[in-house]
């Protein structure tokens, strides 16, 4: 059991826009969204509102750079 519980992601509250359409369940996170943007699946309008959800790693990891053959 003790495994199983290692493996689960932590969940921290998180802002989020959400679709107001009840039809919809679209949702973005905050930092890659934006107020006023309509809402990516059936374009309605879209709220802020909250979800634990896991932490996100925004950095992106660099790739060291190759060498060029021709020097």
């Amino acid at each position: 059991m003790s495994d199983e519980q290692e493996s689960k992601p932590e969940l921290i509250p998180t802002k989020i826009y959400k679709c107001k359409n009840p039809e919809c369940k679209a949702w973005v996170r905050e930092e890659f969204g934006s107020e006023g943007q309509p809402c990516p699946m059936c374009k309605g309008p879209m709220m802020r509102s909250m979800r634990h959800l896991p932490k996100v790693q925004n950095k992106i990891k660099r790739q060291p750079k190759k060498k060029d053959p021709w020097t």
